[in-house]
């Protein structure tokens, strides 16, 4: 075990003979739950939201959103599976912040320690409903990005190195990739795909868990969660079914098969966990409801036709009505929204999932159980994956981790600079006119960039009228809905504002001009060709990564991962089930210029 002055010693075997590492790990299992209380089996099922307490103290609770304090989580609660929300100042932090929780969890009477999971912590996302800044982790290009680099050994890098970030901080469970096809334009949860393409998305996605997961699964992995199960692209409308306007998904091309290409290549490549999607099936073969309700998808397709036996945790919020951000939410119970919460979780156990993504009401199962809803013999199935997937990973025998350590293995220099290496070669030139790549010293006008950065690559000027070539950096436009909540999901129309187009062609007219946009959906770029401007595209890249390959430092490599529409109406005439279904897309899948 690893040494550490602030962490208790485990007890010993002989009170819990579940602890002789000398077993296998089914009699360690069989020890531990002949043991467990219904109360104890039913902690397990549950995992939700953890936040960290200032000073890396254990959390008196988040009222933002509505999470009770550690201490009821796991004395009173009996839970030990928890998403880390949020972001801390250090490595360090996050691990002493860790090992205080594993310290609480082994002063329980069974000792059972906690999985620590966390949504992607390696991007530039600003949606904490999806993902999380990357603050003190090597920073990456989000998976769209990783995508357009093409390359697997990369991707398979990142998962190796984000890996060892993770289990540095005492983080064991990655609640990704997300391989679901982004054939929808308009959908909200692309940026965290691999793009459009089945074979590319499947390639990518197995290189990406190999990473995570290491050669071996054990003590050193990170388990990974493969979502959004049977594919969560084609929303109706491209809306988001976190939302009830988005809960439909819809095959009018009949192409939901296509969609589990990703996930076949993620169980060969020996994915641990899968989390299905909000969103309930609309003239399929499959019951029309939400796909973590559904036992047509996940006992008959997932666990029959596939032969998936691990972990299956619903998404976040399908069983109980909360309050996010101040504003009240209704549990994602698309299709079964007359049940009670009770009633909604005998149908989630009866499907086939094994945990209750971003919910804590273990009283509701424990009632269940004492009603005979839900058998005995049920809830064991379930404890014994979850139980199984604790001891593989050697959380029973080393729960804790070396604070000291995790500073100097997180977002070291060598990590940084392959997450650097990665913004560069992801960035995509669409276009490109004779001011790029430029030679240093030239004069510059830039908006959206960092000042500071942008002086490293020429002199700095105040007006487009005074500068040699102009760079602008935009954000993909989304429409504005009602919550703050909501418009972290960046939804709507693809086309940008008049005035956002009316500004570039003011400055275009008078200075070459660079526009580089933050694709993280397909926005209309039309406007922008046709100004005859240099175009580019990332998906996560610093201002010195775009610097490097606009000024020839870097070579241009990145490829899109997904078609540009030419225009709205060639989107909304698409089928959202079927990739590359726009008329004359003004940019195809797989384009980018090398400069």
């Amino acid at each position: 075990m690893t040494e550490l002055s602030s962490a208790p010693a485990l007890p010993d075997v002989g009170a819990r003979p579940w602890l002789d590492a000398t077993l296998s790990v089914d009699e360690r299992v069989d020890l531990l739950l002949a043991e467990m209380t219904v109360e104890e089996k039913a902690g397990l099922f549950f995992q939700t939201m953890i936040t960290i307490g200032p000073d890396g103290e254990l959390s008196g609770g988040d009222p933002a959103f509505g999470l009770p304090s550690t201490e009821e989580y796991v004395r009173e609660r009996h839970m030990t599976h928890f998403n880390l929300l949020g972001a801390a100042p250090s490595a360090g932090d996050i691990a002493r912040w860790h090992n205080r929780l594993q310290e609480l969890a082994a002063s329980t009477r069974l000792g059972i320690p906690v999985s620590l999971s966390t949504d992607p912590r390696h991007s530039f996302t600003d949606n904490p409903g999806a993902a999380m800044h990357a603050g003190p982790f090597s920073q990456w290009p989000d998976a769209l990005g990783l995508a357009a680099t093409r390359d697997e050994d990369l991707v398979r890098s990142f998962g190796d190195i984000a890996r060892q970030e993770y289990t540095a901080v005492g983080i064991r469970v990655a609640l990704h990739p997300q391989v679901d096809l982004a054939t929808e334009p308009r959908w909200a949860r692309q940026l965290q795909t691999f793009g459009e393409d089945a074979e590319l998305s499947a390639r990518l996605g197995a290189a990406y868990i190999r990473g995570f997961q290491g050669e071996t699964f054990g003590p050193g992995s990170v388990s990974t969660m493969v979502k959004h199960f049977p594919g969560g692209g084609p929303q109706k409308d491209g809306e988001d079914p976190h939302f009830a306007y988005g809960r439909e998904q819809v095959y009018p091309g009949d192409a939901f098969e296509l969609h589990l290409t990703p996930f076949a290549a993620a169980f060969d490549a020996g994915v641990r966990q899968v989390m299905p999607y909000y969103g309930m099936p609309i003239g399929t073969p499959y019951e029309e409801v939400g796909f973590g309700f559904n036992k047509s998808v996940l006992t008959g397709l997932l666990r029959e036709r596939f032969g998936f036996d691990g972990v299956v945790c619903t998404d976040w919020g399908l069983i109980t009505d909360s309050d996010i951000m101040g504003t009240p939410f209704p549990a994602r119970a698309w299709g079964v929204e007359h049940l009670t919460p009770a009633e909604r979780m005998a149908k989630i156990l009866d499907a086939g999932a094994d945990q209750f993504g971003g919910e804590r009401c273990t009283e509701i199962l424990v009632q269940l159980v004492a009603d005979g809803v839900v058998s005995d013999a049920r809830l064991d199935v379930s404890v014994r994956r979850l139980l199984r997937e604790k001891f593989v990973l050697g959380l029973f025998d080393d729960p804790f981790v070396d604070a000291e350590a995790a500073d100097a293995i997180v977002g070291s220099a060598v990590f940084r600079a392959a997450g650097e290496a990665a913004q560069r070669a992801s960035i995509a030139v669409l276009s490109a006119t004779a001011s790029v790549p430029f030679a240093g010293g030239v004069k510059l006008y830039v908006e959206g960039v960092d000042a500071a950065v942008a002086a490293a690559y020429g002199e700095l000027v105040a007006t487009p009228a005074e500068a040699d070539v102009a760079v602008l950096r935009l954000q993909a436009p989304y429409e504005q809905r009602g919550s703050a909540f909501e418009n972290f999901f960046h939804a709507g129309s693809l086309d940008f504002s008049a005035e956002v187009v009316a500004h570039v062609a003011e400055v275009a007219a008078v200075v070459p001009t660079v526009v580089d946009v933050f694709l993280d959906r397909p926005a209309i770029l039309t406007p922008f060709a046709e100004l005859g401007v240099s175009l580019t595209a990332n998906w996560g890249a610093g201002a010195a990564a775009l610097f490097d390959v606009l000024s020839g430092r870097a070579s241009a490599r990145g490829k899109l991962p997904f078609d540009l529409p030419r225009s709205m109406a060639a989107v909304e005439a698409s089928r959202p089930d079927v990739p590359f279904d726009t008329a004359d897309p003004l940019f195809r899948f797989g384009h980018g210029l090398e400069l």
